[in-house]
């Protein structure tokens, strides 16, 4: 079971299956020379990640991606990694500059795991911006009104039921995929009518997802 799941998720961002919002993902990840290893040094990994930023911004400017109409008076709130916006009613949307993350590839992988997982919360990318020379990904997700505030036990119930063990903290892991889920604290996993939405996830793929 496991295993045919892992195949699943491999397929997925090796763009061989089909994954909610996830064609022109899996099309900037190939676009990225898919499936290379890290660089094994954190200098190269900067280097690499440079390179990859000035890619992108090719890539935007090829497909018309670059967005520049966003209301920014509709600020909600921001982290480490993205700030956030409100698009409308029903939908916000959310600038990550990728500094989780060693690689834009692997930030890349990080939206098509969480859309594999979490559909209803899929990411949609809908393009690129620059701020002060940073280069963000702009994804729109469903807005996720609470309706009680999110008990952490239940999470831990939920993830164990479906192979991730909690590590630490708030932090997960799946030895069976060779999966980290990170940062899943009650401000990135709501609950309404008694439902757990995961809207932010931090995802890492380890060497052993690699060896199927």
């Amino acid at each position: 079971m496991q295993n045919h799941l892992k195949n699943e998720i491999y397929n997925v961002l090796s763009g061989k299956s089909e994954v909610s919002y996830g064609t022109i993902i899996q099309s900037i990840t190939c676009y990225l020379n898919n499936g290379q290893k890290a660089s094994p040094t954190l200098e190269n990994d900067k280097h690499r990640k440079k390179q990859e930023a000035e890619r992108l911004e090719n890539f935007s400017s090829e497909h018309n991606l670059w967005i520049k109409d966003i209301d920014f008076s509709q600020y909600v709130s921001e982290g480490a990694e993205q700030k956030v916006y409100l698009r409308d009613s029903e939908h916000v949307l959310k600038l990550n500059d990728s500094i989780y993350y060693s690689s834009w590839k692997d930030y890349f992988y990080n939206l098509l795991l969480h859309n594999y997982f979490f559909p209803d919360t899929a990411y949609e990318l809908i393009g690129f911006t620059k701020d002060e020379s940073i280069l963000y990904a702009i994804v729109k997700q469903n807005y996720v009104s609470i309706t009680s505030n999110t008990n952490l036990e239940n999470v831990k119930t939920f993830l164990t039921l479906n192979g991730f063990e909690n590590v630490r903290n708030n932090d997960y892991y799946n030895s069976d995929l060779g999966i980290i889920l990170e940062d899943l604290h009650d401000e990135n996993v709501l609950t309404r009518n008694e439902i757990l939405y995961f809207i932010d996830t931090v995802f890492y793929l380890t060497d052993n997802f690699w060896e199927i």
